[in-house]
């Protein structure tokens, strides 16, 4: 009895080391994102961008969807970090957020998103337009 409880907390220790060093080889590198965004009630978004990772670029597309309280439009774009991912696909996913603002002529934005993949997108940047939100939004980003 003592060995078999011996050998398995010896194979759970291994198994958290294996996993630590996974995490451990996890990355990141710089995104830039330019998203235009139109919308009344539903609003939509669409745009691209750039990932710098390992030394190379990588182009994205964006887009999305939003409900709840959103009239205008606008451009924003976004500059950042990414990190927790281990190859450029990491970045492709879906990213949801819940939030509210309000531009007229320029403002600043923020946003910190992660996908189902683990990564996590931290930017800010500036948006230019009249748009007006409190919405649920969903932002999707694909690999060109």
């Amino acid at each position: 009895m003592k060995i078999a409880s011996t050998f398995r907390a010896a194979l759970v220790a291994i198994a958290a080391l294996a996993g630590l060093s996974t995490s451990a080889m996890a990355d990141g590198g710089t995104v830039v994102l330019t998203i235009y965004k139109a919308g009344w009630i539903i609003g939509g978004s669409g745009g691209s961008g750039v990932l710098n990772f390992r030394g190379r670029s990588y182009g994205l597309s964006t887009g999305g969807l939003d409900y709840g309280l959103v009239f205008g439009g606008s451009k924003t774009v976004l500059r950042g970090r990414v990190s927790n991912i281990n190859r450029p696909s990491d970045v492709a996913g879906v990213y949801g957020a819940a939030g509210a603002g309000l531009a007229v002529g320029r403002g600043a934005r923020a946003i910190v998103l992660t996908n189902q993949k683990g990564a996590v997108l931290e930017l800010t940047g500036t948006q230019v337009g009249l748009m007006a939100n409190a919405d649920l939004s969903g932002l999707a980003i694909t690999m060109r």
